[in-house]
């Protein structure tokens, strides 16, 4: 099978600085798989255009372990129309050739982070042959149980205390919020939400109830009094295991528990993971409401009704695909 992968996915891959921890696993699953690893040679000419000289020297050799598609497949009349419609910008131009190879059926699959590539893969009626790397995990995972160690997929419930604060999985929140190590520590003695994946910490939650008299005056518009359920912390990690469904369940579950009206998270939206937690919990009926007010900066506010005249579906909807 042919994998052709998006210039970000080769970034990703290959750069320095570690942006996306789930790409080792998806280079796992594809070498173990034996597929063959494909770039385009607009992807060869993007990466030249690296300023660091340094850089683009290592480049250049990584990439050179990946097949180079020698011919560009021309582009029809329907990819013609759909890119007029949505491409305004000259990488856009260069995401539609990229995508146009699998398209004509060069390649068998594309694997991108690239949301307008995604939104041209519907619009062409080839989504079942374009990835995200998470949809991409969670396929080949559930088409290959046999290669994968389902005993890394408990979610426990332990105390904070119990997890270790300088594990890097937690850098992200250090840079976000300058009180986190001792908003942690603080927290020693009460519960969360933890997995761990062949001995890394790759998902974390934890939720806080909060009753009619919680103060709101930093959220605009500010909220009316309500019993409400916090997601306070929230990160997943992907590997292709629907970490991020079991811990949504887990949290309609404390929902459920303490008879709250709705669910709310306020969350940063600098990096592409946290973009990507955002998909996650609009596919699950999360809407955006605000903007909460902090001396870490401005963090968007989405919330989610919850009461027992609206249904939890918990076997995931068949427009959700959750990474």
């Amino acid at each position: 099978m042919k994998i052709l992968l998006d210039t970000n996915i080769i970034i990703h891959r290959e750069a320095n600085k570690i942006y996306k921890p789930e790409i080792g696993q998806l280079f796992k699953w594809i070498d173990n798989l034996k597929y063959s690893k494909y770039i385009h040679p607009l992807t060869v000419e993007e990466l030249e255009r690296y300023k660091d000289p340094n850089a683009l020297d290592a480049m250049s050799i990584k990439i050179e372990s990946y097949n180079l598609l020698k011919h560009q497949a021309p582009l029809g009349e329907k990819i013609l129309t759909v890119s007029k419609n949505i491409d305004n910008q000259a990488n856009d131009i260069n995401d539609t050739q990229i995508l146009n190879e699998v398209y004509e059926g060069r390649v068998d699959i594309l694997i991108s982070e690239d949301k307008k590539i995604h939104t041209k893969a519907k619009l062409l009626g080839i989504a079942d042959k374009v990835y995200k790397i998470e949809s991409f995990l969670e396929k080949v995972t559930s088409e290959n149980p046999e290669l994968v160690d389902y005993k890394v997929l408990a979610v426990k419930k332990v105390d904070f205390a119990e997890v270790d604060i300088k594990d890097s999985f937690f850098n992200s929140f250090r840079g976000d919020y300058l009180e986190f190590n001792d908003w942690f520590n603080g927290k020693a003695e009460e519960p969360c939400y933890v997995c761990y994946s062949d001995g890394n910490l790759t998902a974390f939650l934890f939720v806080k109830m909060e009753n009619e008299s919680e103060n709101y005056s930093n959220i605009s518009p500010i909220f009316e009094p309500k019993r409400r359920l916090k997601i306070g912390t929230l990160k997943v990690t992907g590997n292709g295991y629907k970490i991020g469904e079991r811990f949504l369940k887990t949290i309609f579950d404390n929902a459920i528990q303490f008879k709250v009206k709705e669910i709310y998270v306020t969350l940063f939206s600098k990096r592409p993971e946290q973009e990507q937690l955002i998909e996650m919990l609009e596919e699950w009926g999360f809407i955006y409401h605000g903007i909460k007010t902090t001396k870490n900066g401005e963090e968007k506010v989405y919330i989610r009704p919850f009461s027992k005249e609206i249904p939890v579906n918990l076997e995931k909807p068949k427009s959700i695909l959750l990474k």
